[in-house]
């Protein structure tokens, strides 16, 4: 990719930042700041989805024919960082990056135009039933099962981790639909209304204490054949290419600079003469250099019509371990005044005042919240063992 912009580059990023000058509120920008957990709340990214979507501007990376703005990867640079610059709030990934790709890549006709519409809009809200109680890095391990019964699926199980399955009224799901050599086949890909009858979800609570994450019961839960993508027994490798999407298509390296910016800020004002506190916010902006390099190696690929590939791994390990060490930082730099945490939510809607500064309002939370970082969606370990089979052979 290049990295100097052309004249028409420079006009179209004068576009986005004037929709943002104009759509962006102080209020939004002040509620994603406050949230100390991995995905903001639906009213949050909801009424900036409706405002993306009226601009035609939801999905940077889906084909114009499906409804996305059918940008360059420059472009979607371009977007993502002036996204990054403005602090707008970041939309759930879980439809228009992960399950949406997986509709167009192998979704049939009728389930490309009833659901890729509706993530547009926000009409529906998705969460991802991947992990269950025994299942989790070993996802291939899965036992939730889904057992044919003429123009439906009956589905019996849980599911774990959930995000925002709460708050959702989709899930995609990879189910066990039968035995195979290996564990990862008869592992099949569906679409479930999180209405159904039967269906069940309890809050989990993390040790930063948000509601982010659930478990989801199945109790014969019946789900239209028509809802299972692609063919019965490939939902691994559907689930597998939802992952490297999920782990390498966006450009994070832009909001984590954000992220180490208000850390410098928290700094300045609880440690300005601590050297060693400079000196790690020095080393992880170097960090995020790098990463950013490769995040747009990723676009590149993108631009020749691959999917992110086993760099998506490397991408989704290296925002793990910046994450982390931006919330170490910062919490060190509060000194005493880490000792004070909020225990009500949301924070950006408190009807008391606070125990510490709004700026330090949510580093202590993010800080438990962010140990999930190098676990979730594939753990570091996991990460490194697929780049030293993939990249390294070995």
């Amino acid at each position: 990719m290049r990295l100097a912009l052309t004249a028409d580059e420079r006009t179209f990023r004068d576009e986005v930042r004037a929709f943002l000058a104009d759509n962006v509120t102080p209020d939004l920008v002040r509620a994603q700041n406050l949230t100390p957990s991995v995905f903001a709340e639906p009213e949050i990214t909801l009424p900036w989805q409706r405002k993306l979507h009226a601009k035609g501007w939801v999905a940077p990376l889906w084909p114009k024919e499906h409804g996305g703005p059918g940008w360059t990867p420059t472009q979607v640079y371009i977007f993502e960082s002036e996204c990054a610059r403005a602090e707008a709030p970041r939309l759930s990934p879980l439809g228009v990056r992960m399950v949406g790709p997986v509709i167009i890549g192998f979704g049939s006709p009728a389930q490309k135009a009833h659901y890729l519409p509706r993530i547009l809009s926000g009409e529906d809200y998705w969460c991802q039933g991947y992990s269950e109680p025994g299942a989790g890095s070993d996802l291939a391990s899965l036992s939730t099962r889904a057992g044919r019964d003429g123009d439906h699926y009956i589905v019996n199980g849980s599911k774990i981790w959930t995000t925002h399955a709460h708050h959702a009224n989709r899930m995609f799901a990879l189910l066990r639909t039968s035995e195979g050599a290996r564990k990862q086949d008869g592992i099949s890909f569906f679409l479930i209304d999180m209405t159904s009858p039967g269906i069940t979800v309890r809050p989990i609570k993390t040790i930063g204490g948000d509601h982010e994450v659930n478990q989801v019961f199945f109790d014969d839960v019946r789900v239209p054949a028509a809802n299972l993508v692609g063919s019965e027994g490939s939902g691994w490798s559907y689930g597998k290419y939802l992952l490297e999407f999920e782990r390498g298509s966006g450009i994070s390296a832009l909001r984590l600079r954000a992220s180490l910016d208000r850390a410098r800020q928290a700094a300045l004002k609880f440690s300005a003469d601590d050297d060693d506190i400079a000196r790690r916010l020095a080393d992880i902006s170097i960090d995020i250099d790098s990463l950013e390099m490769t995040e747009l190696r990723v676009l590149s690929n993108l631009e020749s019509g691959q999917n992110p590939g086993h760099i998506s791994s490397l991408v989704k390990l290296r925002m793990s371990e910046i994450t982390q060490a931006i919330t170490v930082v910062a919490m060190e730099a509060l000194g005493p005044h880490a000792l004070a945490m909020e225990p009500a939510r949301p924070l950006y809607g408190l009807n008391h005042a606070p125990a510490v500064d709004e700026e330090a309002l949510p580093v202590v939370a993010r800080y438990l919240d962010s140990r999930a970082f190098t676990i979730f969606g594939g753990t570091s370990e996991v990460q490194r063992e697929i780049l030293a089979k993939a990249m390294l052979g070995l």
